[in-house]
């Protein structure tokens, strides 16, 4: 039931295209995102603070859960970031970390832990190494660009990526994912639970 479940949410929306990861989609249901069993890249991201981590060595300290979200900015993002945070001590509980994915900027995501009292790990990917490496980059609209610019330090003013959650093990493994090119409508909190209790 759980296999059948995992491959709805895969394929909800979105066109499945023979393209790199690395290149960025016309539009969000034209990206061809990483699959269940594919291992995550490597990819250095920065924290808060500007240190750099690198996505595969976080991974491999414990399970995690990764949410690529498109900014502090979004209200959509902000709700789905606070019923994480919820949710945290459960997600904990099940053996797993939250690392949560956008092209805000470092200074940016201090925005985002303060307005939603968040504890788990943010990390920007303002240049969009990540976006683009997962598969779920495509290309914003024109009128994005003054308010991307501004949020990733004018590192990146014409890339979003599709909000998505993937679960994986120490090893990178993807084991679950979610992807909706409709920014409106996120995993919700308690089917990500039942999701990693199940995985367990």
């Amino acid at each position: 039931m759980m296999k059948h479940l995992i491959m709805t949410f895969l394929f909800t929306g979105i066109t499945p295209l023979l393209f790199a990861q690395s290149e960025v989609a016309v539009e969000p249901t034209a990206i061809s995102p990483l699959l269940i069993g594919e291992k995550i890249p490597n990819i250095t991201l920065s924290d808060v603070a500007g240190k750099k981590m690198g996505l595969l060595e976080l991974a491999a300290q414990k399970p995690s859960v990764i949410v690529f979200y498109r900014g502090g900015w979004c209200p959509y993002c902000n709700l789905h970031l606070a019923e994480l945070q919820a949710i945290e001590p459960d997600i904990i509980h099940t053996g797993y970390q939250i690392i949560a994915i956008s092209p805000d900027s470092p200074e940016s995501l201090q925005a985002s832990i303060s307005k939603n009292k968040l504890n788990y790990l943010l990390l920007s990917d303002n240049h969009t190494e990540a976006s683009r490496g997962f598969g779920l980059a495509f290309q914003a609209p024109e009128r994005y660009a003054e308010m991307l610019g501004k949020a990733s330090a004018e590192q990146n003013r014409n890339t979003l990526p599709v909000p998505a959650v993937f679960v994986v093990n120490t090893s990178g493994e993807i084991l679950f994912e979610h992807i909706n090119p409709d920014y409106k409508k996120r995993l919700k909190g308690s089917l990500l639970l039942a999701v990693l209790k199940e995985l367990k």
